[in-house]
């Protein structure tokens, strides 16, 4: 991955080099700043090819089965499609690495480059995309509990795919625009876009918990039923905790690396940071593993179209 300057979000590419700890006197920090740490490629190919496959799946059953043309699985597909690139991206880097690294494959400097360069676009186009589509979905959700009436008429199928166009043109360009302007600026928009997705999720998420926790407790006084409210709080709330836990587990590391590249991008705390970089991406890509499990196989209509889709394999 380009540019080995701690102003780039992308490093040099993952496990190119072997940092090895070191002890730091002057803040006995076990960390060396100017090394990525390694993780081994089969991590990288293992939860590439478990995030393919899962993605793959969501994407034909929604494609197979009729009753899931609706734009809130439109979505869930678009998603899935997102991360499934996050995992072909991640996939073809690794395994060209390796070629390149074992000498069974041969190539100048200026084509590495913009080989490089391509795959940089797709990854962060992917991650852009996946990102949206997360943000598309809770609104989706919200506008699925508080406008249920009206939610036909506001969310169309034209509308859906308006937004599904959006996303993808939005992402594909500015990603071309993040890997050919190395600047603060391009970053700082990064920042800005991860910043208003992650407000935008968790506030969306918390309102509809809240409504929902409302709505069962008068219920539960109309019919003089106490257990009833706060056994579904309590399975509301664990939702919720995984939901948005998973979302910050995974993504939270990353955001806070383009944080520290504007804040302190020389502080040897900070390049300390920026060395894990790789082991931010594995989380990254566990999210494109779990997405599907949280989002997808939830749905009793989905799962039933993934046996009917495995099952052609077979």
């Amino acid at each position: 991955m380009p540019g080995s300057s701690v102003l780039r979000v992308f490093p040099d590419s993952p496990n190119t080099t072997v940092g090895l700890p070191v002890v730091n006197e002057t803040n006995m920090t076990f960390c060396t700043t100017d090394q990525q740490v390694v993780i081994p490629s089969e991590i990288f190919l293992t939860l590439g090819v478990m995030s393919l496959v899962e993605n793959l799946l969501v994407v034909a059953a929604i494609i197979k089965n009729r009753n899931l043309h609706s734009p809130m699985y439109y979505f869930i597909c678009c998603l899935a499609v997102s991360d499934t690139l996050v995992s072909v991206s991640n996939l073809v880097e690794t395994l060209f690495m390796l070629l390149l690294e074992n000498g069974v494959l041969v190539v100048e400097g200026s084509t590495l480059r913009h080989m490089d360069n391509v795959m940089d676009m797709l990854i962060c186009s992917s991650l852009m995309s996946s990102l949206s589509f997360l943000g598309v979905i809770a609104v989706d959700r919200y506008i699925t509990i508080f406008y249920a009436l009206r939610y036909h008429s506001i969310m169309t199928i034209q509308r859906a795919v308006v937004i599904i166009m959006v996303v993808w043109v939005i992402s594909s360009i500015s990603s071309t625009i993040f890997i050919a302007y190395d600047s603060t600026a391009v970053i700082l928009c990064l920042v800005v876009f991860f910043l208003s997705m992650i407000i935008l999720i968790v506030a969306l998420y918390i309102h509809m918990f809240t409504l929902a926790y409302q709505h069962a407790r008068r219920i539960s006084i109309m019919q003089r039923k106490q257990s009833s409210p706060q056994f579904r709080s309590m399975k509301g709330a664990i939702t919720l905790t995984i939901l948005l836990g998973v979302f910050f587990v995974c993504w939270g590391p990353f955001f806070l690396h383009l944080i520290l590249i504007l804040i302190c991008p020389e502080r040897p705390t900070c390049t300390c940071y920026f060395s894990y970089f790789n082991l931010y991406l594995v989380l990254v890509i566990c999210n494109s593993v779990v997405d599907p499990i949280i989002y997808a196989f939830r749905s009793q209509e989905l799962r039933r179209t993934l046996k009917e889709v495995v099952l052609c394999f077979w």
